[in-house]
């Protein structure tokens, strides 16, 4: 059996579809599946099981990429085409059954607009897939599992992100004496470029040698292990805290000019800290390191109840 999914362009998005991955891997447990995804989400899919291979769609002018992915599959029947891009692209492969995802904006949660595209409801939480070798250098570079906090303080647009003094006074009231992680050290995640490193230098200066620096230094799936052994993720509106809530890890999201509604994590453990006014585009500033600290002891509080 042969399934061809066709996935999003950004990790957030693609980190969001694994649930889709994961039904389709245990309903047909002996498919081989063909991921076409853009390239920063590749790194999503590198560990999942039953996957034949990954096709890259590098955007190109013209839409050249559509034909690219075309003449890799053209040749094949498929028996399932799953498509969350929304083109029309499921009509031009031979296939037995074909999913494709409305296009447009719809309301509610981007997760339940997958899980519908299946007749799935709920929708399947999306899971992070890392190996041995990723828990290894995570070990490696985290000692002492459940003595971090995972810090996410930046994003792909700076209207997203909250103000850098702020992650350091949350990081060092939650571990305090006395606070729910007393003593915790800080993980502090990113992506590669000067534009996150920037973001994420006020950070690292200022907590010191209390945090690991890990922006831009990790493979995907060793961000997932990274986050797995971490106590807590709190971080901006991103594939970062995406990939996070997908771990299980209790995970924070900070939303000011994103929308919620839509793109709150999804996982068994997560909370959100939302900016007064929005989704306005100046947003973001109104958030108070009071709200977020009451929104994770809320969580980590929940987390030990359960």
């Amino acid at each position: 059996m042969r399934i061809l999914f066709i996935s999003s362009t950004r990790i957030g998005d693609a980190v969001l579809s694994t649930g889709l991955l994961d039904h389709l891997i245990r309903t047909y447990p002996h498919a081989k599946i063909a991921v076409a995804c853009g390239p920063v989400a590749e790194g999503v899919f590198a560990r999942m099981p039953n996957r034949a291979w990954t096709i890259v769609l590098a955007k190109r002018r013209f839409r050249a990429h559509w034909w690219e992915l075309w003449r890799e599959v053209a040749g094949q029947r498929w028996d399932i085409v799953v498509d969350l891009r929304g083109s029309a692209f499921a009509w031009l492969v031979r296939a037995r059954k074909r999913y494709v995802i409305r296009g447009g904006r719809q309301p509610g949660h981007r997760l339940a607009h997958l899980g519908a595209l299946l007749g799935l409801d709920p929708p399947p939480l999306p899971v992070a897939w890392f190996n041995q070798a990723d828990r290894a250098r995570a070990a490696k570079l985290l000692p002492g599992e459940g003595m971090w906090i995972a810090l996410g303080p930046t994003a792909n647009w700076d209207r997203k992100v909250w103000p850098a003094e702020r992650f350091v006074a949350l990081f060092r009231a939650l571990t305090a004496p006395g606070a729910p992680l007393e003593g915790a050290c800080a993980a502090i995640l990113g992506g590669p470029g000067p534009q996150e490193r920037a973001m994420a230098a006020p950070v690292l200066e200022a907590l010191g040698d209390r945090a690991v620096d890990l922006v831009g230094a990790l493979a995907l799936p060793e961000v997932a292990a990274v986050l797995a052994r971490c106590a807590l993720f709190v971080g901006n509106d991103s594939g970062l805290m995406h990939l996070s809530a997908a771990t299980g890890t209790p995970t924070l999201g900070l939303f000011g000019p994103s929308r919620v509604e839509e793109y709150a994590p999804a996982g068994r453990r997560t909370a959100t800290a939302v900016a007064p006014g929005s989704p306005a585009l100046d947003s973001m500033p109104g958030l108070t390191l009071e709200s977020a600290l009451a929104a994770a002891e809320r969580l980590l509080a929940a987390k030990v109840a359960a």
